[in-house]
């Protein structure tokens, strides 16, 4: 605990994102963090629409954080 306190530092918001399940992540961000991934399976589209879809680009991860 004490190790991952200096390496992830205090008082700040922390932000995991993960192209895959986002559970593991969640002890990592803390109470006041957010997980920015996918909980499910079984889409089928390119890349970008799916990137779309679960909200990871650019402009919805800024948005979800409040930037």
């Amino acid at each position: 605990e004490d190790y991952q306190e200096s390496v992830l530092g205090n008082g700040i918001k922390r932000v995991a994102i993960e192209a895959s399940h986002t559970d593991w992540w969640r002890k990592y961000v803390g109470l006041e963090g957010d997980v920015i991934g996918m909980d499910s399976f079984g889409e089928s589209a390119p890349g970008e629409v799916l990137f779309e879809h679960f909200g990871f680009t650019k402009e919805q991860i800024i948005s979800r954080l409040g930037l």
